[in-house]
């Protein structure tokens, strides 16, 4: 969607929100939620950290404090918060303290950051019934945490899945991801 097309939408519906969530390299974490309906935007970024405007280079260096993240912007009418936390748990392996697949370090480990009260009791009913369903033998470590400000990583991460679909293609295969959710959640993905 373009930028254009992406204002039009916002100020036809005011009513729309944000939920931000760290699932590992963002790059595999933008297409799952974008071609949802409903989904106005999902940028890509940093967030959780305490240093103002991080680059790429200072969050890959594990000394900020920011994860990888993705902050989508959404019409609640059309695709609910609930909606939104189901199709994350299928992002990522949520037992994972160290990162997700092959990317480590704190930067890349998975978090949902809430933007109100509402999305905080959603998002800790999930995690529990998440454990409860048996799907994991591990606990889920996700962390749920207030959401902070959150900063748009550099223009060539945006989109990566687009602008450079067979990198991207490789590097969720090779990461481990793309056979991890066959494994857990099937062909949906």
């Amino acid at each position: 969607m373009e930028n254009g097309e992406r204002m039009r939408l916002m100020k036809e519906n005011p009513e729309t929100r944000k939920a931000t969530f760290a699932g590992g390299c963002f790059w595999c974490m933008v297409q799952p939620f974008e071609e949802m309906p409903g989904i106005i935007h999902v940028v890509s970024g940093y967030t959780g950290g305490e240093k103002e405007n991080p680059t790429y280079r200072e969050v890959c260096s594990e000394t900020t404090g920011h994860y990888e993240a993705v902050q989508i912007t959404y019409d609640p009418e059309k695709f609910p918060y609930e909606k939104l936390l189901e199709l994350y748990w299928q992002q990522i392996d949520p037992t994972d303290p160290g990162g997700q697949f092959f990317d480590r370090g704190q930067s890349y480990t998975t978090a949902i950051f809430y933007h109100n009260e509402e999305q905080r009791i959603a998002a800790e009913e999930s995690k529990q019934d998440l454990a409860k369903s048996g799907k994991f033998q591990k606990p889920i470590v996700t962390k749920i945490l207030p959401a902070k400000e959150f900063y748009e990583a550099e223009d060539y991460h945006q989109q990566y899945y687009k602008k450079n679909p067979s990198h991207y293609q490789r590097y969720s295969i090779g990461s481990g991801r793309k056979a991890f959710t066959k494994q857990h959640w099937g062909e949906q993905q």
